[in-house]
């Protein structure tokens, strides 16, 4: 498993080798890891984070409403067999928004989902 060193490492030689911009090199990097994550696991993955922790104070990074229909379109076209490891890295928000993800996705997948959350 790499360190942040090395995965830091690994977005400046993706950006330099294909010569994107650093938010493109970061996304790049990103889905390789989930991808790599969903490969060992033969599940569905999906990561929900947002930037509270290097932006404090930004206004809307919180659970919400409007989180519900992202979450829509990220499952869209997933096998419900494979079941879904969700990885959660947010502030907490609306306790109503969260229990209405929650039970969009239990209808989506039944029990079987994992949350990580670090």
């Amino acid at each position: 498993m790499s360190n942040w060193n090395q995965i830091l490492q690994e977005i400046n030689d993706e950006a330099v080798r294909k010569s994107l911009d650093a938010q493109h090199a970061v996304d790049t990097i990103r889905r390789k890891y989930l991808r790599s994550l969903s490969d060992h696991t033969s599940r569905n993955t999906i990561a929900y984070y947002s930037g509270f922790l290097s932006k404090p104070g930004i206004l809307g990074i919180e659970i919400n409403d409007e989180d519900k229909n992202g979450l829509m379109m990220a499952i869209h076209g997933l096998d419900r067999q494979e079941g879904l490891d969700l990885i959660l890295h947010t502030p907490g928000g609306s306790i109503a928004a969260a229990e209405s993800m929650v039970d969009y996705l239990k209808r989506m997948f039944g029990k079987d989902i994992r949350a990580v959350v670090p």
